[in-house]
């Protein structure tokens, strides 16, 4: 039996600051929005000979502009940031797939989480790709 490798990057739980959909005067509005977030990179990004930033896969900027996005402005979805969380990560050559999924809380009456997942394969997240 042929064994598959592979590395995620992984990041879960992190409230991001923005400003997602329209509500009336009695809709309940979210207090959060959270970001989970799966990136699939080289086992060679992981598995190094020796230690170093240069030989693996540098998150913290993409980190810095997933909050720059979250920031920019009014979102009538949580789709349209999803969308452009998704560009910004197939912007690394680095990243082969990704699985996003953005929630926002509570739902109604101070309780229930309801998000949105986004599973972009190698193909999907070719085709994003800039150029």
């Amino acid at each position: 039996m042929k064994q598959v490798s592979s590395a995620v990057i992984e990041l879960r739980d992190l409230q991001l600051k923005t400003d997602i959909g329209t509500y009336g005067p009695n809709d309940t509005r979210p207090d959060v929005h959270v970001l989970d977030l799966t990136l699939g990179i080289s086992v060679n990004q992981v598995v190094i000979a020796q230690d170093g930033m240069a030989h693996v896969f540098d998150y913290d900027p993409l980190v810095i502009e997933i909050d720059r996005l979250a920031a920019d402005g009014h979102y009538e979805t949580q789709e349209r940031l999803i969308t452009r969380i998704a560009s910004a990560c197939a912007a690394h050559p680095a990243i082969q797939y990704m699985e996003i999924c953005l929630k926002k809380s509570p739902v109604r009456s101070g309780s229930g989480s309801l998000g949105v997942r986004l599973t972009l394969d190698k193909v999907a997240t070719n085709a994003l790709r800039p150029g």
